[in-house]
């Protein structure tokens, strides 16, 4: 049973194709409109002792150039491209639902304005600061070592939100809050540190803009349930598709470039998906996905079921030992009284030893033969005198 869908066409048409409240989560990645053409050549090393880069050690590698990848990012009108695609963005979206649009500072700004107008300024939630330490450094001005996510929901008074399902990260200082917080960990703010897909890296698709895998992850976790239906029209090298197969959920994809399309191909090799053409079916594909969706939603339900039942049962053995505990204790201290019958008598001769030592101390307060000692005597002769 599919659960990816992936459209080579326009996305404002496959949009269109697409019914009312349809999808649970969109997460956009759509050109940053930085004015110039996007590329990524793939690069491959060989040691070899006449190489043209050094390596680890020192060591000399040959650097073999594969195929160059890319699109165009210019647009005359950025807000005009984008403005019909988030109100069909809008309409698609659930009641509970999310969306989280990725973009950098050259145009976060005139975005969130226009987001504003669709979504209304209550439903804009929190700006996320995607923070990075690689790649070149200016040196006239301050790098630029960021990346804006704006999360709007739909219904600013019930989302989707599930902090459990947050990952944790280390404290800075692990000692000032000890060790099980220290092991535990804490949860992440607005601002997330993460490095982007390094060129060397496994998760590496070749693709000029892919984002990393544990950005996309936190993102449905956290918005998503499993059984939901995710999209992306901007998707690029399909991180959101595979985050949502590994996850538990479904997705439809929408890219206009065919490189685009053809590294999802690679990556998504192995995982039953549907390769569409064009915007026709795009709802009857959708209905695929919500059947492979619903599925995964009663497999969740009932390991959910389970683990109640388990925790239950658990929580019930435990409760009934220790209602048991007590009751078990008290006959077996009567007992122990009981069948120590010398202590008792040793008690008893005790507490009568006590007693006979005190009324033999009040005893000796008087004087031989009888008479008051001295004390009472005086105070008897002063009320005779009196």
């Amino acid at each position: 049973m599919p659960r990816l869908a992936v459209f080579h066409a326009d996305n404002l048409a496959v949009l269109r194709a697409l019914p009312d409240a349809c999808v649970d989560l969109i997460y956009i990645d759509p050109p940053f409109n930085t004015g110039r053409v996007q590329r990524r050549t793939h690069v491959a090393t060989v040691r070899d002792d006449n190489g043209d880069r050094i390596g680890f050690k020192g060591q000399l590698y040959r650097t073999i150039r594969g195929e160059t990848s890319g699109y165009d990012d210019r647009f005359d009108d950025f807000l005009g491209f984008l403005q019909p695609r988030m109100e069909e963005a809008y309409r698609i979206l659930s009641p509970e639902g999310s969306l989280f649009f990725h973009l950098d500072y050259r145009e976060i700004h005139y975005c969130k304005v226009m987001l504003d107008g669709i979504f209304g300024r209550a439903s804009f939630i929190n700006e996320i600061i995607w923070a990075y330490d690689y790649g070149a450094r200016s040196k006239t001005r301050w790098p630029a070592k960021h990346d804006n996510i704006l999360w709007y929901a739909k219904n600013p008074e019930s989302f989707t939100f599930n902090f459990d399902a947050m990952d944790r990260i280390p404290y800075m200082a692990p000692g000032l809050v000890g060790p099980r917080k220290a092991a535990l960990g804490k949860t992440p703010t607005d601002v997330w540190w993460h490095t982007i897909v390094c060129p060397n890296s496994r998760e590496k698709t070749g693709y000029a803009t892919q984002k990393p895998r544990a950005i996309i992850d936190r993102i449905v976790k956290v918005h998503s349930r499993p059984g939901d239906v995710l999209c992306d029209f901007f998707a690029g090298s399909g991180t959101l598709g595979e985050s949502a197969a590994a996850l538990g959920r479904s997705a439809l994809l929408v890219d206009s470039n065919i490189e685009a399309v053809q590294v999802m191909k690679r990556r998504f090799a192995g995982l039953d998906v549907l390769w569409r053409r064009g915007s026709p079916r795009a709802s009857s594909s959708l209905e695929l996905l919500k059947e492979a969706a619903a599925a995964d939603r009663e497999a969740f339900r009932a390991a959910e079921q389970t683990a109640a039942e388990k925790a239950w049962a658990g929580a019930e053995s435990a409760d009934s030992a220790e209602a048991d505990g007590p009751a078990a204790a008290s006959p077996q201290k009567r007992t122990r009284k009981a069948a120590s019958p010398r202590k008792d008598a040793a008690g008893a001769a005790s507490s009568r030893k006590r007693a006979t030592t005190k009324k033999t101390a009040r005893k000796t307060t008087r004087t031989e033969g009888g008479s008051a000692s001295p004390r009472m005597a005086g105070r008897r002769a002063a009320a005779k005198g009196g």
